[in-house]
């Protein structure tokens, strides 16, 4: 796992961002222990709070739950709810991205050649 000090994002985002990657992509399969929160806090050097913070998002999400004693552990993921949550997510970030090109004077065709230029730079 990978911490950037730097970034504009908090670090309790950043892990529960890569955190989320992983189990959506199927690297933390469902009943996986996640790493003991003392334990991925002295790794990072972080303070425990932060990677508990990570850790209960997560858990909001539904993504893991906590067992007491024992740890967060993986869930079951139903696909389609959560492919429903990503598609709520992306028609907010679009709607502010539509907002801000009208701000700016920015049409349409060149927010769809923006948006096709930037889906082929990953």
């Amino acid at each position: 796992m990978k911490i950037y000090q730097n970034s504009n994002e908090p670090i309790y985002k950043q892990i529960s961002a890569q955190l989320r990657e992983q189990i959506l992509t199927g690297k933390l399969k469902e009943g996986e222990c996640l790493p003991s929160i003392r334990g991925l806090a002295q790794d990072l050097k972080i303070s425990v709070i932060t990677t508990m913070k990570a850790y209960d998002e997560l858990a909001a999400e539904g993504l893991v739950n906590a067992v007491a004693g024992k740890g967060y552990f993986v869930n079951a993921q139903n696909s389609e709810m959560l492919r429903e949550q990503y598609l709520r997510q992306l028609e907010n970030a679009l709607l502010t991205a539509i907002d801000s090109a009208r701000i700016a004077g920015i049409g349409k065709d060149e927010v769809i050649s923006i948006l096709s230029a930037l889906w082929t730079t990953d």
